[in-house]
């Protein structure tokens, strides 16, 4: 199962039974931007960064969940999303494969 496929069929769920999305008040942000990528010259930009969740609540954003696809550690995403946090000054990070 790949990353997509956790996303929907795991992750996303999982977090409306956890009441994101559904309390008043709280969104989920898929495929959040946070930088249109480093400038690589000839008017060209590299991969931008996006999360693959952040998770906001009376527009604060509280976390970042960086999904990984269902067969990968559950750790593989934890630096990754610590650096979005970081880029993005929230607090709470969290790694999920599912």
């Amino acid at each position: 199962m790949n990353e997509a496929e956790t996303r929907a069929e795991h992750i996303d769920p999982a977090l409306k039974a956890a009441g994101w999305g559904v309390v008043e008040g709280s969104r989920i942000r898929r495929e959040y931007p946070i930088t249109l990528g480093r400038i690589e010259g000839h008017g060209k930009r590299g991969k931008p960064l996006t999360a693959d969740y952040v998770l906001e609540y009376r527009n604060t954003k509280l976390a970042v969940n960086e999904a990984k696809a269902w067969d990968e550690a559950l750790t593989a995403g934890v630096a990754q999303a610590k650096n979005y946090a970081g880029k993005l000054a929230i607090r709470y990070t969290y790694s999920s494969n599912g």
